[in-house]
């Protein structure tokens, strides 16, 4: 499969099926994405219709395949309707149709004559333990391809909690030696780590359509996460985070808060101490996440969640709040009290306030209201 220097995108996605209105549809869901402003549309239209065809390679290390099972199931549109004519994608093992020697000569041939021009998408888990044996491809081993094509890469995408920071392979015990993409090759330049047990396609989408309109990455948190995704904080997201406020928790799975809805922080969800974008970019073509199909949040793209998280089912320490051994009754009691507390606190006050008003007063304005020369006796 031969890169093709430059091309329009325009004709290629009609070739496919693939309207103009379907195009900007797909252009305005990445600004979404992005947390842009709805002017940037046009220039985002504008550069992906005049984009030159940027070669990709993604490689897959120590996993389960699960973050390329994801992106092939992203929408609007597809990754064959979309991804494949956007972009030139040269190497990946699990859909090329090239094997064995065929295959290692494309991703060679990519290395040649398109260093530090390429994308590099890396999935799963580095071993370096043992000199890295423990995950071979073509005789090399996934440290020495890693080190060698991410080196040359444009851009590195590590995509999955695997790529990020060694996900389940690295969680104790850990014999290969397994980490992330950052650990095994430290100081690779523009590093985007998109966590998550898979990543969300979404994201990955966007911070191509970021690079390829504007040239550069998106910001990035201290984690190199783009900002966009991993910004805010889950539980501020959540469309049950009502029912936390107002003390309706689901107790154990399949009882009357569960048929209902309600908050799921007593059965382990993670969502207050977790940050994504997954209530608002959704999956299924935004049709569901975990907490909306009824399963809490295992916080999959924080830090070495695996260990750090788990047991899943287990509650989080108490959190900010009304506290979830309150009941929505008792909150209401509470909320009833405060009111009556706050209208005491005010009539107090405003007494007071006369009485000090009351006390400065001149004598003759004291007169004319009625009132004593001496008010606070």
């Amino acid at each position: 499969m031969k890169a093709l220097p430059e091309f329009e995108l325009r004709s290629a996605l009609e070739a496919r099926g693939i309207s103009r209105r379907q195009f900007v549809k797909f252009c305005s869901t990445m600004v979404a994405t992005l947390a842009l402003p709805p002017r940037y549309l046009g220039a985002v239209v504008k550069a992906l219709d005049q984009t030159t065809r940027p070669v990709l390679v993604w490689l897959e290390f120590q996993d389960c395949a699960g973050n390329s099972e994801s992106m092939l199931r992203s929408g609007h549109p597809s990754v064959g309707d979309f991804v494949l004519e956007l972009l030139s994608w040269e190497y990946h093992e699990l859909i090329m149709a090239g094997a064995g020697k065929r295959a290692e000569d494309t991703l060679e041939r990519v290395l040649r004559e398109h260093k530090g021009e390429y994308i590099a998408v890396i999935e799963g888990a580095i071993p370096t333990a043992d000199d890295g044996v423990y995950c071979t491809i073509g005789g090399k081993s996934a440290l020495d391809i890693a080190r060698r094509v991410c080196s040359n890469a444009a851009i590195n995408i590590a995509v999955g909690a695997c790529a990020w920071d060694g996900g389940l392979v690295r969680s104790n015990p850990n014999p290969t030696g397994a980490v992330g993409l950052q650990e095994a090759v430290p100081g690779i330049k523009n590093l985007v780590n998109l966590g998550g047990c898979p990543h969300n396609p979404a994201n990955t989408a966007a911070v191509l359509v970021h690079y390829l309109t504007f040239h550069e990455l998106p910001a990035l948190d201290h984690y190199n996460r783009p900002l966009f995704a991993y910004g805010n904080i889950i539980h501020d997201q959540c469309e049950r985070r009502a029912h936390y406020d107002a003390g309706r928790y689901v107790e154990e799975w399949g009882d009357e808060g569960h048929r209902k809805g309600w908050c799921l922080y007593k059965v382990g969800c993670k969502g207050p101490e977790a940050t994504y974008n997954c209530p608002t970019v959704r999956w299924n073509e935004g049709t569901s996440w975990p907490v909306k199909a009824g399963h809490g949040c295992i916080a999959c793209a924080s830090p070495r969640f695996w260990d750090t998280k788990s047991p899943f089912y287990d509650r989080l320490p108490k959190v900010p709040g009304f506290g979830v051994d309150v009941k929505a009754e008792e909150i209401g009691w509470v909320a009833t009290a405060a009111v009556g507390a706050a209208m005491v606190a005010q009539v107090a006050g405003n007494i007071v306030r006369d009485k000090i008003r009351a006390k400065h007063m001149p004598v003759e304005e004291n007169k004319s209201s009625g009132s004593s020369e001496h008010p606070e006796a």
